[in-house]
């Protein structure tokens, strides 16, 4: 049995047995690839409405990105309110905030019917590296509160900072109750055993190498198949292993993240005084939290290739400590790494092939769009489509340059918008 990568996450993981490898020819209404929080929720939604679910994962529920992330429930997308209005209109960007910004909520509301244990903490706390960013960053919110009266969000100035985040380096920001943060390896096991309760059958170690999406779906496995009615791809960064067309749509990014020997509860609530998940806007972003254990976790840093650092801790303390001048030479105790899913415009991209349904290239946002995208998925399975097709309709184009050149022309953007976050 494979077990979870190293990481803080699965040293404090919930108890999850393991699953069974799926064997033989089954069949169910609907099958779902992938174990993360996206396939869980169009799962658990999926059972919940009367229909019967078979989740096949290739290796460990949560041992993807969704139980190796910084936990930071970012509302919203990747592109601001401001930014969705110059590209689609007022009513348009409203219906997309509308249902975007009601996932939070439904991430809360998720983990208190089903008792799951994965420390959730309320508020986010977004820095501005650059004053022009805070300029930036009070039109957002003026635009936020005229299409939703978004009564959640306030503006930090730069005097005030020291009540949200201990740092140098920042000059204001924003403040937003409707985010947080959550241990996000035990969501997704708690997400898991939910579905489980509510009918679904979960196949671990079960990886899809082929799948026919026309008539019936069938989904093939290296040692039986599944017959449904519906499909539900949910691999985000490794859906190019199941269809390279769908994979030519995200760029797989590896994002790496520390977490400190635990610090005193003074030195902890000196550190982050508002107890809230912290991101910047910078464009490779720093990210970092407190654990319920007073532990600071800090992501920061992107690398474009597969092969991890020979030393994740040294390659994030740099960062960690450019934040945090006073944590120089602090011990860390836990490092790793995972692959995220990136499109090229950073909008999630939804759609359907044939009877199945898919949704990927959270970009960072992750966390709160992606048990969105569950229930959506859901929704269409039953004929109401109207909110997944409002996300369909997103426009996505494939990374260009083919398989040889993509990945040089993604590495030669990226360099240049990190060279920009320095100047």
């Amino acid at each position: 049995m494979t077990p979870h990568a190293p990481s803080y996450y699965a040293a404090t993981a919930n108890p999850f047995p393991a699953q069974p490898v799926s064997q033989g020819d089954l069949s169910a209404d609907v099958v779902v690839v992938g174990g993360g929080y996206t396939g869980l929720s169009a799962a658990l939604h999926a059972a919940e409405a009367g229909l019967s679910v078979i989740l096949l994962e290739g290796k460990r529920i949560g041992w993807g990105a969704s139980g190796r992330n910084g936990g930071q429930m970012i509302p919203g997308m990747r592109w601001g309110a401001v930014e969705l209005v110059d590209r689609f209109g007022t009513d348009h960007a409203r219906r997309l905030l509308e249902v975007a910004n009601a996932a939070g909520e439904q991430v809360r509301a998720r983990i208190a019917r089903h008792a799951i244990a994965c420390d959730l903490r309320q508020g986010h706390f977004h820095a501005a590296a650059k004053p022009a960013h805070l300029e930036g960053m009070r039109r957002e919110l003026d635009c936020l509160n005229t299409l939703l009266d978004h009564g959640a969000a306030s503006i930090v100035s730069a005097g005030d900072v020291g009540d949200y985040v201990a740092s140098p380096v920042y000059h204001g920001g924003m403040i937003d109750k409707n985010g947080g943060h959550l241990h996000p390896l035990n969501y997704a096991l708690g997400l898991a055993r939910a579905a489980q309760a509510a009918g679904v059958r979960i196949f671990e170690q079960s990886p899809v190498t082929a799948i026919d999406h026309s008539g019936p779906v069938v989904a093939t496995t290296p040692h039986g198949r599944v017959t449904a009615r519906h499909g539900v791809l949910a691999c985000d960064a490794f859906m190019g292993e199941l269809d390279a067309g769908l994979g030519r749509m995200t760029m797989p990014v590896a994002n790496y993240n520390v977490a400190t020997a635990p610090l005193s509860a003074d030195q902890a609530k000196a550190l982050i005084p508002s107890g809230a998940a912290v991101s910047d806007s910078k464009f490779v972003l720093n990210y970092y939290r407190l654990s319920a254990d007073n532990r600071l976790i800090f992501g920061g840093g992107e690398k474009y290739s597969p092969t991890p650092p020979p030393d994740v801790a040294g390659f994030v303390r740099p960062y960690l400590e450019g934040v945090f001048p006073q944590l120089k030479g602090v011990g860390i105790d836990h490092a790793w790494g995972g692959m995220v899913g990136v499109t090229l415009n950073r909008l999630p991209h939804f759609g359907r092939i044939g009877q199945s349904f898919f949704a990927h290239g959270w970009s960072g946002h992750g966390v709160l769009l992606t048990t969105l995208a569950g229930q959506l998925i859901a929704e269409a399975m039953r004929g109401t489509a109207e909110r997944f097709d409002l996300f369909a309709a997103l426009p996505n184009r494939p990374f260009p340059g083919g398989p040889l050149l993509r990945h040089p022309l993604y590495v030669a953007g990226m360099l240049w918008y990190a060279l920009r976050d320095r100047l």
